[in-house]
């Protein structure tokens, strides 16, 4: 077979190893020491504090992030105990934290008004679509248990600040609580919840639902 012939037999032989050479130098070396320090600056934490958590060496610890050694399994165990986060976390990429851009102003009192028998919602940034929370301030104009049909639920979490005057907050699974001006709550959607007014005036709320 002549040498021009050979190379009509395997040409796609030489594609494929051209193909894997590409792509074998677009993958990026492992970088442990670097992925150490990604998870300890996020956590908040120094050398030394990180070093206490750990029970690893301050030096150490310095050494495995500027990848002058590499961490034993013991190591990473450790780092992983005292980090509060599971091992694989150590050799996953980190994410790309990309900006969207997304924003909207919502200008006193121009919200997008929603009423119901029990509240006068105002629903806040409303040109957003496909939004991970939904803000909304609520004027409480209930002012009995029995004014509700039935608990509120829904899915999500929520979140809720009076802004003015005071409420009883009721939830399915706990004693009611009387929350005042300046006072917050976190709580699960999914359990029944309702807000009665207190005060003299009807109270107006801040609420946050996450989906």
């Amino acid at each position: 077979m002549s040498d021009e012939q050979a190379v009509d037999v395997y040409p796609s032989m030489t594609v494929v190893k051209e193909q894997e050479n590409e792509r074998s130098d677009k993958i990026e070396p492992l970088q442990l020491g670097k992925r150490l320090k990604e998870i300890r600056v996020a956590l908040g934490l120094t050398l030394e504090e990180a070093s206490k958590r750990t029970g690893l060496a301050r030096s150490t610890l310095s050494k495995i992030e500027n990848e002058q050694i590499s961490p034993t399994f013991q190591a990473m165990q450790k780092l992983a105990s005292g980090l509060e986060i599971d091992i694989p976390q150590l050799f996953a990429p980190p994410k790309q934290i990309k900006a969207t851009g997304r924003r909207d102003v919502t200008l006193k009192e121009a919200g997008k008004p929603h009423p119901t028998t029990t509240y006068e919602h105002e629903l806040l940034a409303t040109q957003l679509t496909n939004k991970k929370m939904m803000p909304f301030k609520s004027r409480v104009r209930a002012r009995h248990f029995d004014d509700y049909p039935d608990w509120i639920r829904h899915d999500g979490e929520e979140f809720l600040l009076i802004l003015e005057g005071s409420v009883l907050f009721y939830t399915e699974f706990y004693e009611p609580v009387t929350l005042n001006e300046g006072d917050s709550v976190y709580y699960d959607a999914n359990m029944g919840h309702m807000l009665t007014s207190v005060s003299d005036e009807d109270a107006l709320i801040l609420w946050v639902t996450a989906s």
